[in-house]
């Protein structure tokens, strides 16, 4: 039986080519974006590509919305994936916008995903797929607030996963590493629209390493296909970081760190 399911943050990047490659495989996907107009030039994407979608308006920091789309739609997974980056020396990062970071990326998808929690405990299955981070593991310096919205999403997430199972309701967390899908690119030139050299202390130098690691982004399909695979799954891992040398990389970091000195 065709399994029913929601996305978030589909207008672009890995909720879109989820979107798209689920649909494509007969899948009833509901694409939802964050305003009217990314919705428009999705569903004309589709139509352009033959492709069957329900795309809807879902901002998940908008109660409206949220509350409009769990009424509406019964869905069997929901793939949790809206998700903003603003970078910056967490020292001097004006608070406003880490905590609009985490009024998305930990609020917002909590808020969602306990409205659909309600119908799955109701049918006694479901499945939830949260798109974390490698930052979600570790915590990248220059965009170490957004790493914390992730640290608290991979928290929310564990905690779901052992409550929810006698539910038979599923939760797994999806963590990418640096893909080219321009989220990276875009949340490191948040930081020009109010780091200034002249009065921040922070060096502009010290955000060169940044620059140097946006260089080589990788192909985002292969971290979508992950994303598909594991909300298709009913026995997938709870945590999937990929690709294998950044799930290494991160793994070798997380022994490390019981060494690190103060």
């Amino acid at each position: 039986m065709s399994k029913t399911i929601l996305i978030t943050g589909a207008a672009s990047g890995f909720g879109k080519i989820a979107a798209f490659e689920l649909a494509t495989r007969g899948y009833k996907v509901i694409a939802t974006t964050q305003v009217y107009p990314q919705m428009s030039d999705l569903l004309r994407e589709a139509k352009e590509k033959g492709v069957e979608l329900i795309v809807d308006k879902l901002d998940v920091t908008n109660p409206r919305d949220i509350a409009y789309a769990s009424k509406k739609y019964d869905i069997d997974i929901l793939i949790s994936n809206a998700g903003i980056m603003e970078g910056g020396p967490v020292a001097e990062q004006p608070l406003e916008l880490i905590r609009s970071m985490f009024e998305v990326n930990v609020f917002g998808a909590l808020a969602l995903a306990q409205h659909f929690i309600q119908k799955f405990v109701a049918k006694k299955a479901g499945k939830i797929v949260f798109t974390s981070s490698m930052g979600g593991l570790w915590t990248v310096p220059y965009v170490a607030a957004y790493c914390a919205s992730k640290h608290a999403l991979e928290s929310l997430a564990e905690g779901l996963k052992t409550e929810l199972a006698p539910f038979n309701i599923k939760i797994a967390t999806c963590n990418p590493g640096v893909f080219g899908t321009g989220f990276n690119d875009r949340g490191v030139d948040t930081i020009s629209r109010w780091y200034d050299p002249a009065i921040n202390f922070t060096p502009s130098s010290a955000f060169d390493g940044v620059a140097e690691s946006l260089a080589h982004q990788l192909d985002p399909q292969s971290m979508a296909e992950v994303i598909v695979k594991v909300a298709l799954d009913d026995n997938s891992n709870f945590r999937n970081l990929h690709p294998k040398e950044t799930e290494d990389f991160v793994k070798q970091l997380q022994v490390e760190a019981w060494a690190v000195k103060s």
